[in-house]
Protein backbone atom coordinates (compact mmCIF):
# COMPACT_ATOMS: atom_id res chain seq x y z
CA UNK A 1 0.00 0.00 0.00
CA UNK A 2 2.49 2.66 0.65
CA UNK A 3 4.88 1.57 -1.78
CA UNK A 4 1.77 2.11 -4.10
CA UNK A 5 1.30 5.69 -2.42
CA UNK A 6 4.81 6.40 -3.25
CA UNK A 7 4.34 5.48 -6.86
CA UNK A 8 1.58 7.82 -6.76
CA UNK A 9 3.32 10.94 -5.40
CA UNK A 10 5.84 10.32 -7.61
CA UNK A 11 3.90 10.91 -10.81
CA UNK A 12 4.54 14.36 -11.03
CA UNK A 13 1.28 15.53 -9.22
CA UNK A 14 2.30 17.22 -6.84
CA UNK A 15 0.65 20.63 -6.64
CA UNK A 16 2.35 23.80 -6.26
CA UNK A 17 0.42 25.61 -2.99
CA UNK A 18 1.11 29.08 -0.93
CA UNK A 19 -0.21 28.93 2.12
CA UNK A 20 -0.97 32.71 3.51
CA UNK A 21 -3.37 34.02 6.55
CA UNK A 22 -6.33 35.54 6.59
CA UNK A 23 -4.38 38.57 5.22
CA UNK A 24 -2.43 37.33 2.68
CA UNK A 25 0.79 37.24 4.57
CA UNK A 26 2.23 34.00 2.70
CA UNK A 27 3.56 31.12 5.46
CA UNK A 28 6.95 30.56 3.66
CA UNK A 29 7.73 30.49 0.32
CA UNK A 30 5.36 28.07 -2.27
CA UNK A 31 6.01 24.50 -2.00
CA UNK A 32 5.07 21.46 -3.50
CA UNK A 33 2.37 19.22 -1.72
CA UNK A 34 1.02 15.65 -2.85
CA UNK A 35 -2.77 15.66 -4.25
CA UNK A 36 -3.42 13.16 -1.37
CA UNK A 37 -2.75 16.24 0.79
CA UNK A 38 -5.82 17.01 2.69
CA UNK A 39 -7.05 19.42 5.93
CA UNK A 40 -5.80 17.09 8.01
CA UNK A 41 -2.42 17.09 6.14
CA UNK A 42 -2.46 20.40 5.94
CA UNK A 43 -3.07 21.21 9.66
CA UNK A 44 0.14 19.03 10.49
CA UNK A 45 1.97 21.10 8.20
CA UNK A 46 0.77 24.57 9.37
CA UNK A 47 1.28 23.91 13.23
CA UNK A 48 5.07 22.47 12.47
CA UNK A 49 5.28 25.84 9.90
CA UNK A 50 4.33 27.90 12.60
CA UNK A 51 6.21 25.98 15.81
CA UNK A 52 2.95 25.14 17.75
CA UNK A 53 3.53 23.65 20.67
CA UNK A 54 -0.02 22.57 21.16
CA UNK A 55 -1.47 21.72 18.00
CA UNK A 56 -4.27 23.76 16.89
CA UNK A 57 -7.14 23.32 14.50
CA UNK A 58 -7.16 25.35 11.61
CA UNK A 59 -9.67 25.08 8.68
CA UNK A 60 -8.46 25.94 5.29
CA UNK A 61 -9.63 27.97 2.64
CA UNK A 62 -9.31 28.36 -1.57
CA UNK A 63 -11.13 31.41 -3.18
CA UNK A 64 -13.46 31.44 -0.45
CA UNK A 65 -14.73 28.19 -0.09
CA UNK A 66 -13.57 25.66 2.59
CA UNK A 67 -11.26 22.73 1.70
CA UNK A 68 -13.08 19.33 2.72
CA UNK A 69 -11.75 17.39 0.07
CA UNK A 70 -7.71 16.50 -0.75
CA UNK A 71 -6.24 18.60 -3.24
CA UNK A 72 -6.41 16.77 -5.99
CA UNK A 73 -10.06 16.14 -5.71
CA UNK A 74 -10.30 19.36 -5.54
CA UNK A 75 -8.72 20.19 -8.51
CA UNK A 76 -10.37 17.99 -10.85
CA UNK A 77 -14.06 18.39 -9.26
CA UNK A 78 -13.82 22.77 -9.55
CA UNK A 79 -11.48 22.36 -12.77
CA UNK A 80 -8.86 24.16 -11.46
CA UNK A 81 -5.36 24.81 -13.54
CA UNK A 82 -2.33 23.36 -12.23
CA UNK A 83 -0.19 25.54 -14.09
CA UNK A 84 -0.72 28.20 -11.64
CA UNK A 85 0.53 28.38 -7.65
CA UNK A 86 -2.93 27.85 -5.76
CA UNK A 87 -3.40 29.96 -2.89
CA UNK A 88 -4.79 28.26 0.36
CA UNK A 89 -5.77 30.36 3.12
CA UNK A 90 -5.18 28.89 7.07
CA UNK A 91 -7.62 30.34 9.33
CA UNK A 92 -7.31 28.69 13.64
CA UNK A 93 -10.47 27.44 14.46
CA UNK A 94 -11.68 27.74 17.72
CA UNK A 95 -10.67 25.37 20.07
CA UNK A 96 -13.87 24.73 21.60
CA UNK A 97 -17.26 23.64 19.85
CA UNK A 98 -20.42 25.18 20.18
CA UNK A 99 -23.96 22.78 20.03
CA UNK A 100 -26.19 24.84 18.22
CA UNK A 101 -29.57 25.47 20.26
CA UNK A 102 -32.51 22.79 19.14
CA UNK A 103 -35.57 23.79 21.55
CA UNK A 104 -37.16 26.46 23.74
CA UNK A 105 -36.15 25.72 27.41
CA UNK A 106 -37.97 28.52 28.93
CA UNK A 107 -40.40 30.85 28.23
CA UNK A 108 -40.44 33.59 31.11
CA UNK A 109 -43.14 36.54 30.93
CA UNK A 110 -42.09 39.45 33.42
CA UNK A 111 -41.92 42.46 30.90
CA UNK A 112 -45.63 43.88 30.16
CA UNK A 113 -44.76 45.99 27.11
CA UNK A 114 -42.00 44.61 24.15
CA UNK A 115 -39.17 43.17 24.64
CA UNK A 116 -36.78 45.85 22.87
CA UNK A 117 -33.42 44.60 23.95
CA UNK A 118 -31.29 41.53 25.38
CA UNK A 119 -28.28 41.12 26.27
CA UNK A 120 -26.16 38.37 28.33
CA UNK A 121 -23.22 39.49 30.68
CA UNK A 122 -19.61 39.01 29.13
CA UNK A 123 -19.26 36.00 31.41
CA UNK A 124 -22.30 34.47 29.91
CA UNK A 125 -24.03 33.82 34.00
CA UNK A 126 -26.50 36.93 33.33
CA UNK A 127 -28.60 38.13 31.80
CA UNK A 128 -30.57 41.47 31.22
CA UNK A 129 -33.61 43.00 28.96
CA UNK A 130 -35.13 46.34 28.27
CA UNK A 131 -38.71 46.87 27.26
CA UNK A 132 -41.26 49.26 26.01
CA UNK A 133 -42.42 48.45 29.55
CA UNK A 134 -39.79 51.56 30.90
CA UNK A 135 -38.00 48.68 32.90
CA UNK A 136 -34.61 46.81 32.45
CA UNK A 137 -34.74 43.22 33.95
CA UNK A 138 -32.38 41.02 35.21
CA UNK A 139 -32.85 37.34 34.76
CA UNK A 140 -31.49 34.05 36.87
CA UNK A 141 -30.19 31.58 34.24
CA UNK A 142 -30.11 28.50 36.72
CA UNK A 143 -33.63 28.38 38.24
CA UNK A 144 -34.45 30.21 34.15
CA UNK A 145 -36.54 32.86 36.61
CA UNK A 146 -37.07 36.57 36.66
CA UNK A 147 -34.34 38.02 39.59
CA UNK A 148 -34.78 41.99 39.43
CA UNK A 149 -36.54 44.36 37.49
CA UNK A 150 -34.94 47.87 38.12
CA UNK A 151 -37.03 50.72 37.60
CA UNK A 152 -36.17 54.55 37.35
CA UNK A 153 -36.75 54.92 33.51
CA UNK A 154 -39.82 57.04 32.69
CA UNK A 155 -39.74 55.85 28.84
CA UNK A 156 -39.22 52.58 26.82
CA UNK A 157 -35.58 51.18 27.37
CA UNK A 158 -33.98 51.23 24.31
CA UNK A 159 -31.03 49.82 24.56
CA UNK A 160 -28.41 48.57 27.19
CA UNK A 161 -24.62 47.09 27.88
CA UNK A 162 -22.29 45.41 30.55
CA UNK A 163 -19.31 46.76 31.47
CA UNK A 164 -16.83 43.95 29.92
CA UNK A 165 -15.70 43.40 33.44
CA UNK A 166 -19.08 42.34 34.17
CA UNK A 167 -19.63 44.68 37.06
CA UNK A 168 -21.92 47.25 35.71
CA UNK A 169 -25.35 47.61 33.37
CA UNK A 170 -26.20 50.75 32.09
CA UNK A 171 -29.47 51.48 29.73
CA UNK A 172 -30.79 54.42 27.81
CA UNK A 173 -34.41 55.14 27.30
CA UNK A 174 -36.66 56.79 24.68
CA UNK A 175 -36.44 60.29 26.72
CA UNK A 176 -32.32 60.41 26.27
CA UNK A 177 -32.09 59.49 30.15
CA UNK A 178 -28.96 57.11 30.51
CA UNK A 179 -29.36 54.72 34.31
CA UNK A 180 -26.50 52.21 35.52
CA UNK A 181 -27.28 49.59 37.53
CA UNK A 182 -25.59 47.19 39.96
CA UNK A 183 -26.21 43.78 38.20
CA UNK A 184 -25.98 41.96 41.89
CA UNK A 185 -28.56 44.01 43.37
CA UNK A 186 -30.90 45.02 40.68
CA UNK A 187 -30.99 48.59 42.41
CA UNK A 188 -30.01 51.92 40.51
CA UNK A 189 -26.28 53.26 40.92
CA UNK A 190 -26.25 57.25 41.75
CA UNK A 191 -28.24 59.38 39.59
CA UNK A 192 -29.70 59.39 35.81
CA UNK A 193 -26.70 60.52 33.23
CA UNK A 194 -28.29 63.66 31.88
CA UNK A 195 -27.34 65.68 28.57
CA UNK A 196 -28.92 63.93 25.60
CA UNK A 197 -32.06 65.84 24.55
CA UNK A 198 -33.37 62.68 22.39
CA UNK A 199 -33.27 59.40 22.60
CA UNK A 200 -30.51 56.68 23.06
CA UNK A 201 -29.51 54.91 20.36
CA UNK A 202 -26.60 52.57 21.31
CA UNK A 203 -24.30 52.48 24.15
CA UNK A 204 -20.52 50.73 24.34
CA UNK A 205 -18.02 50.53 26.74
CA UNK A 206 -13.86 51.48 26.56
CA UNK A 207 -12.31 48.12 26.34
CA UNK A 208 -11.23 46.77 29.59
CA UNK A 209 -7.52 46.07 28.33
CA UNK A 210 -7.08 50.11 28.09
CA UNK A 211 -8.98 50.68 31.67
CA UNK A 212 -10.03 48.50 34.64
CA UNK A 213 -11.98 48.53 35.92
CA UNK A 214 -14.18 49.86 33.48
CA UNK A 215 -15.15 53.78 33.90
CA UNK A 216 -16.19 54.78 30.75
CA UNK A 217 -18.82 54.38 27.76
CA UNK A 218 -19.96 56.42 25.00
CA UNK A 219 -23.81 56.82 23.98
CA UNK A 220 -24.88 58.00 20.79
CA UNK A 221 -28.34 59.72 20.41
CA UNK A 222 -31.44 60.99 18.04
CA UNK A 223 -29.94 64.37 19.14
CA UNK A 224 -26.91 64.31 17.03
CA UNK A 225 -24.51 63.80 19.42
CA UNK A 226 -21.84 61.16 20.92
CA UNK A 227 -21.30 61.50 24.58
CA UNK A 228 -18.32 60.01 26.86
CA UNK A 229 -19.54 59.38 30.86
CA UNK A 230 -17.61 58.72 33.81
CA UNK A 231 -19.45 56.12 35.88
CA UNK A 232 -17.76 57.34 39.12
CA UNK A 233 -18.28 60.92 38.61
CA UNK A 234 -21.56 60.39 37.18
CA UNK A 235 -21.02 62.53 34.34
CA UNK A 236 -20.49 63.67 30.65
CA UNK A 237 -16.73 64.18 30.81
CA UNK A 238 -16.65 64.39 26.53
CA UNK A 239 -19.38 65.40 24.01
CA UNK A 240 -18.37 64.44 20.88
CA UNK A 241 -20.42 67.12 17.89
CA UNK A 242 -20.18 66.90 14.35
CA UNK A 243 -22.61 64.83 12.95
CA UNK A 244 -25.42 67.25 11.26
CA UNK A 245 -28.46 63.99 12.15
CA UNK A 246 -29.49 61.51 14.37
CA UNK A 247 -26.57 59.22 15.74
CA UNK A 248 -27.83 55.39 15.23
CA UNK A 249 -24.36 53.59 16.22
CA UNK A 250 -21.26 54.34 18.49
CA UNK A 251 -18.24 51.27 18.76
CA UNK A 252 -15.93 52.08 21.32
CA UNK A 253 -12.51 50.12 19.38
CA UNK A 254 -9.32 48.33 21.31
CA UNK A 255 -7.01 50.86 19.92
CA UNK A 256 -9.24 53.30 22.16
CA UNK A 257 -10.83 55.43 19.02
CA UNK A 258 -14.61 55.82 18.96
CA UNK A 259 -16.89 55.22 15.60
CA UNK A 260 -20.06 56.82 15.11
CA UNK A 261 -22.52 55.97 12.34
CA UNK A 262 -25.12 58.52 11.51
CA UNK A 263 -28.11 59.59 9.60
CA UNK A 264 -26.08 62.43 7.88
CA UNK A 265 -24.77 59.20 5.94
CA UNK A 266 -20.92 59.67 7.55
CA UNK A 267 -18.72 57.70 10.03
CA UNK A 268 -16.97 59.69 12.25
CA UNK A 269 -13.67 58.36 14.28
CA UNK A 270 -12.95 59.80 17.51
CA UNK A 271 -9.58 60.26 19.97
CA UNK A 272 -11.09 59.76 23.32
CA UNK A 273 -8.46 61.88 25.67
CA UNK A 274 -9.97 65.48 24.28
CA UNK A 275 -12.46 64.11 22.20
CA UNK A 276 -10.96 65.90 18.62
CA UNK A 277 -12.38 63.96 15.18
CA UNK A 278 -9.51 62.48 13.93
CA UNK A 279 -11.59 60.63 9.97
CA UNK A 280 -14.26 60.73 8.45
CA UNK A 281 -15.69 57.58 6.17
CA UNK A 282 -18.02 59.11 3.43
CA UNK A 283 -19.72 57.06 0.76
CA UNK A 284 -22.23 55.69 2.17
CA UNK A 285 -25.86 57.71 -0.26
CA UNK A 286 -28.34 57.10 2.35
CA UNK A 287 -28.69 56.24 6.46
CA UNK A 288 -25.92 54.25 7.93
CA UNK A 289 -27.94 51.76 10.24
CA UNK A 290 -25.10 49.61 11.86
CA UNK A 291 -21.49 49.35 12.72
CA UNK A 292 -19.44 46.14 13.87
CA UNK A 293 -15.65 45.77 14.74
CA UNK A 294 -13.82 42.47 13.56
CA UNK A 295 -12.74 42.23 17.62
CA UNK A 296 -15.87 42.69 18.88
CA UNK A 297 -15.95 39.94 20.78
CA UNK A 298 -13.08 40.22 22.51
CA UNK A 299 -13.69 43.78 23.52
CA UNK A 300 -17.05 42.73 24.99
CA UNK A 301 -16.02 39.90 26.50
CA UNK A 302 -12.74 41.23 27.86
CA UNK A 303 -10.59 38.92 30.22
CA UNK A 304 -13.74 35.85 30.29
CA UNK A 305 -13.37 33.16 27.72
CA UNK A 306 -14.95 29.66 27.51
CA UNK A 307 -13.50 27.99 30.23
CA UNK A 308 -14.89 30.11 33.08
CA UNK A 309 -12.28 31.54 35.12
CA UNK A 310 -12.69 34.22 37.32
CA UNK A 311 -10.20 36.69 38.20
CA UNK A 312 -9.07 38.29 41.68
CA UNK A 313 -8.21 42.11 40.83
CA UNK A 314 -8.82 44.69 37.66
CA UNK A 315 -5.26 44.70 37.36
CA UNK A 316 -4.69 41.12 36.28
CA UNK A 317 -7.96 41.21 34.82
CA UNK A 318 -6.59 44.20 32.34
CA UNK A 319 -3.76 41.82 31.41
CA UNK A 320 -5.49 38.83 30.50
CA UNK A 321 -8.04 40.95 28.07
CA UNK A 322 -5.08 42.36 26.60
CA UNK A 323 -3.37 39.00 25.85
CA UNK A 324 -6.85 37.88 24.42
CA UNK A 325 -7.09 41.28 22.10
CA UNK A 326 -3.78 41.55 21.01
CA UNK A 327 -4.01 37.24 19.98
CA UNK A 328 -7.44 38.05 18.52
CA UNK A 329 -5.88 41.28 16.28
CA UNK A 330 -2.74 39.62 15.45
CA UNK A 331 -0.64 42.03 13.32
CA UNK A 332 -3.74 43.74 11.18
CA UNK A 333 -5.55 46.78 11.77
CA UNK A 334 -8.83 46.43 13.50
CA UNK A 335 -11.49 46.72 10.36
CA UNK A 336 -14.70 48.28 10.72
CA UNK A 337 -18.03 47.37 8.59
CA UNK A 338 -20.91 49.47 7.88
CA UNK A 339 -24.70 49.11 7.07
CA UNK A 340 -26.73 51.31 5.53
CA UNK A 341 -30.86 52.46 4.21
CA UNK A 342 -28.79 52.54 0.71
CA UNK A 343 -28.51 48.28 0.97
CA UNK A 344 -25.44 48.50 0.99
CA UNK A 345 -22.40 48.14 3.05
CA UNK A 346 -18.48 49.25 3.32
CA UNK A 347 -15.47 47.44 4.71
CA UNK A 348 -12.67 49.79 6.20
CA UNK A 349 -9.56 50.03 7.86
CA UNK A 350 -10.21 53.46 9.93
CA UNK A 351 -6.65 53.21 11.19
CA UNK A 352 -4.86 53.01 7.68
CA UNK A 353 -7.25 55.14 5.73
CA UNK A 354 -10.35 57.18 5.33
CA UNK A 355 -11.32 55.21 2.02
CA UNK A 356 -13.29 52.09 2.24
CA UNK A 357 -11.36 48.63 1.50
CA UNK A 358 -14.79 47.27 0.15
CA UNK A 359 -18.24 47.92 -0.87
CA UNK A 360 -20.21 44.85 -0.14
CA UNK A 361 -23.50 44.90 -2.78
CA UNK A 362 -26.19 42.48 -2.87
CA UNK A 363 -29.29 43.39 -0.21
CA UNK A 364 -32.40 44.38 -2.45
CA UNK A 365 -33.51 46.50 0.87
CA UNK A 366 -31.98 48.16 3.77
CA UNK A 367 -28.69 46.47 6.01
CA UNK A 368 -30.41 46.36 9.66
CA UNK A 369 -27.82 44.59 10.70
CA UNK A 370 -23.66 43.34 10.66
CA UNK A 371 -21.57 42.04 12.72
CA UNK A 372 -18.49 40.11 12.43
CA UNK A 373 -17.45 36.92 13.91
CA UNK A 374 -15.54 36.26 16.78
CA UNK A 375 -12.40 35.03 15.14
CA UNK A 376 -13.42 37.90 12.78
CA UNK A 377 -13.38 35.67 9.74
CA UNK A 378 -16.77 36.65 8.25
CA UNK A 379 -19.29 39.28 8.35
CA UNK A 380 -22.56 38.56 8.69
CA UNK A 381 -25.54 40.98 7.74
CA UNK A 382 -28.94 41.06 8.55
CA UNK A 383 -31.44 43.26 5.75
CA UNK A 384 -35.36 43.93 5.68
CA UNK A 385 -35.18 41.72 2.51
CA UNK A 386 -35.28 38.99 4.48
CA UNK A 387 -32.33 37.20 4.02
CA UNK A 388 -28.92 36.99 6.07
CA UNK A 389 -25.09 37.23 3.73
CA UNK A 390 -21.88 35.97 5.16
CA UNK A 391 -18.80 37.83 3.52
CA UNK A 392 -14.96 37.52 3.76
CA UNK A 393 -14.35 39.45 7.18
CA UNK A 394 -10.87 40.26 5.63
CA UNK A 395 -11.85 41.11 2.04
CA UNK A 396 -15.33 41.75 2.00
CA UNK A 397 -16.20 39.48 -0.28
CA UNK A 398 -19.54 37.72 -0.85
CA UNK A 399 -19.91 34.13 0.20
CA UNK A 400 -23.51 32.77 0.74
CA UNK A 401 -27.17 33.76 1.01
CA UNK A 402 -29.49 32.18 4.20
CA UNK A 403 -32.80 32.47 3.04
CA UNK A 404 -35.35 31.30 4.78
CA UNK A 405 -37.14 34.31 6.77
CA UNK A 406 -40.45 35.23 5.51
CA UNK A 407 -40.38 38.63 6.74
CA UNK A 408 -37.50 41.52 7.35
CA UNK A 409 -34.38 40.21 9.44
CA UNK A 410 -34.09 42.16 12.36
CA UNK A 411 -30.77 41.04 14.31
CA UNK A 412 -28.15 38.20 14.55
CA UNK A 413 -25.42 36.86 16.58
CA UNK A 414 -23.00 34.49 16.69
CA UNK A 415 -21.73 31.44 18.43
CA UNK A 416 -18.64 31.76 20.08
CA UNK A 417 -16.74 29.17 18.42
CA UNK A 418 -17.97 31.26 15.09
CA UNK A 419 -19.56 28.32 13.18
CA UNK A 420 -23.20 29.07 13.78
CA UNK A 421 -24.87 32.57 13.25
CA UNK A 422 -28.40 33.21 14.79
CA UNK A 423 -30.66 35.62 13.47
CA UNK A 424 -34.07 36.82 14.51
CA UNK A 425 -37.14 38.41 12.67
CA UNK A 426 -40.48 40.21 12.00
CA UNK A 427 -41.42 36.66 10.77
CA UNK A 428 -41.83 35.40 14.53
CA UNK A 429 -39.14 32.88 14.42
CA UNK A 430 -35.35 32.04 14.93
CA UNK A 431 -32.88 30.59 13.00
CA UNK A 432 -29.88 29.08 13.73
CA UNK A 433 -27.80 28.87 10.22
CA UNK A 434 -24.85 26.49 9.48
CA UNK A 435 -21.53 28.02 8.57
CA UNK A 436 -19.75 25.70 7.22
CA UNK A 437 -22.29 23.84 5.31
CA UNK A 438 -24.08 27.14 4.30
CA UNK A 439 -27.74 26.26 5.33
CA UNK A 440 -30.07 26.19 7.66
CA UNK A 441 -29.12 24.40 10.98
CA UNK A 442 -32.70 25.27 12.62
CA UNK A 443 -35.91 26.48 12.71
CA UNK A 444 -36.85 27.68 15.89
CA UNK A 445 -40.25 28.84 15.85
CA UNK A 446 -42.18 29.52 19.50
CA UNK A 447 -42.89 33.44 19.52
CA UNK A 448 -46.56 34.41 18.70
CA UNK A 449 -45.41 37.89 17.14
CA UNK A 450 -41.92 39.76 15.95
CA UNK A 451 -38.48 38.65 16.89
CA UNK A 452 -37.04 42.26 17.86
CA UNK A 453 -33.70 41.00 20.32
CA UNK A 454 -31.34 37.97 19.92
CA UNK A 455 -28.24 37.35 21.62
CA UNK A 456 -26.15 34.26 22.18
CA UNK A 457 -24.32 33.97 25.56
CA UNK A 458 -20.79 34.48 24.78
CA UNK A 459 -19.92 31.17 26.58
CA UNK A 460 -22.21 29.14 24.03
CA UNK A 461 -24.68 27.68 26.61
CA UNK A 462 -27.99 29.66 25.59
CA UNK A 463 -29.73 31.55 23.43
CA UNK A 464 -32.05 34.21 25.00
CA UNK A 465 -34.89 36.31 22.03
CA UNK A 466 -37.43 38.61 22.83
CA UNK A 467 -40.15 40.95 20.75
CA UNK A 468 -43.71 41.78 20.65
CA UNK A 469 -45.04 39.26 21.92
CA UNK A 470 -43.21 40.30 25.63
CA UNK A 471 -41.96 37.05 26.68
CA UNK A 472 -38.22 36.26 27.73
CA UNK A 473 -37.24 32.91 25.49
CA UNK A 474 -34.12 30.92 26.49
CA UNK A 475 -33.24 28.25 24.13
CA UNK A 476 -30.50 25.69 24.91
Amino acid sequence: MEAQERKDMDNNSNIMCLLTDPEGTPLGPSMFLPQNAGPPQLQQLVNKLLNNEDKLPYSFYISDQELVLQLGAYLEKNKVSVEKVLKIVYQPQAIFRIRPVNRCSATIAGHTEAVLTVAFSPDGKQLASGSGDTTVRLWDLTTQTPMHTCTGHKNWVLCIAWSPDGKRLVSGSKSGEILSWDPQTGKQSGNPFIGHKKWITAISWEPVHLSSPCRRFATSSKDGDVRIWDISLRRCVIALTGHTLAVTCVKWGGDGMIYSGSQDCTIKVWETTQGKLVRELKGHGHWVNSLALSTEYVLRTGAFDHTGKQYSSPEEMKEVALERYNKMRGNAPERLVSGSDDFTMFLWEPAVSKHNKARLTGHQQLVNHVYFSPDGQWIASASFDKSVKLWNGTTGKFVAVFRGHVGPVYQISWSADSRLLLSGSKDSTLKVWDIQKQKLKQDLPGHEDEVFAVDWSPDGEKVASGGKDRVMKLWM
